[in-house]
């Protein structure tokens, strides 16, 4: 597995009700697959990246379906472990009203969580050109931790750059210090996303530039502050910039933090100038909140132009 990008994290399953209302009245529910990090392979895969992901899914049709997903959107999963013991996490998705999402999940003690060390191909990480992990995974178990921290070391030893999504869940940590750990992976990454609320666990500031700037000083060359119908920030290299905004129907806003990324991560390896880079990253995210499910709308190179005039339903 010779990755350009190498994703490491959990995926599940996720199930979602088709109608709004309380899930207890669904009468059907959606079956996809859902993760912050798969979402970042199948995003930067679409845009022409040789993507891999590496994870923990269990022994069953839910593992399954999670291989054979990723597989079918061009991500390597050779270094998928199949765990026999633990079974594939849940996740679950449910329309409460109207333009509102509330997501749950069944994830403890699952094969997820079980990430380990030695589930990380080093060679792979060496060989990257960019590792990508999320604030996620360290929060799932001991184990998971060490075994982000293990990949992120190789790849700084490697000259791998080294991607980060904070992705803080306060219900993951349960009273843990997760700006320590935080801290420990900004301070060795290259790349660092975060909503400002999440920068603020970590560094002072009011504003997006002011967070990005601080943020930066921990260590990053480029720091990714996402702001959600209102765009990002960027501080590459110490120079400020923002993403164009482009105004679509939101139908499903979970999935594009990381589609940000995602398009974001794709254009650094391609080479492209930051500004380039921002532009594509910003229309990533907005494709993917145009569709029900984290990944599926995604776009390809040749549907970035779509979003030129601000309106991919015209």
């Amino acid at each position: 597995m010779t990755p350009g990008l190498l994703a490491i994290g959990e995926t599940m399953a996720a199930l979602s009700s088709p109608q709004v209302g309380p899930l207890r009245r669904a009468r059907s529910l959606d079956l996809r697959i859902a993760g912050a990090e798969s979402t970042v392979a199948i995003g930067a895969a679409r845009l022409g990246v040789r993507a891999a992901w590496i994870g923990r899914v269990g022994d069953d049709e839910f593992g399954a379906l999670i291989r054979e997903t990723l597989a079918g959107q061009g991500v390597d999963v050779s270094g998928v472990v199949v765990d026999p013991d633990a079974p594939t996490g849940l996740m679950f998705k449910e329309r409460r009203a109207s333009g509102t999402t509330r997501v749950s999940y069944r994830r403890a003690d699952g094969a997820g969580a079980r990430l380990a060390p030695s589930d990380i191909d080093v060679g792979a990480v060496r060989a990257a050109a960019a590792v990508h992990v999320s604030g996620i995974t360290p929060a799932l178990s001991t184990s998971a931790r060490e075994a982000v921290r293990l990949a992120v070391g190789e790849a700084r030893a490697a000259g791998t750059l080294v991607s980060l999504d904070l992705n803080h869940r306060s219900s993951l940590w349960q009273g843990r210090d997760s700006a320590a750990e935080y801290r420990w992976l900004v301070e060795r990454a290259d790349i660092v996303f975060a909503t400002e609320a999440e920068a603020q666990l970590l560094v002072p500031g009011r504003t997006p530039v002011e967070l990005a700037r601080a943020l930066s000083e921990m260590g990053p060359a480029s720091v990714l502050l996402k702001c959600g119908a209102d765009g990002a920030t960027a501080v590459v290299d110490g120079v400020v910039l923002d993403a164009p905004v482009f105004r679509v129907r939101e139908t499903d806003p979970v999935g594009a933090g990381d589609s940000f990324a995602a398009g974001w991560l794709a254009d650094t390896l391609a080479g492209a100038e930051p500004a380039q880079r921002l532009r594509t990253a910003a229309a990533a995210g907005a494709f993917a909140v145009t569709v029900d499910g984290d990944w599926e709308g995604l776009p390809s190179r040749a549907e970035l132009y779509l979003l030129e005039g601000h309106d991919i339903h015209r």
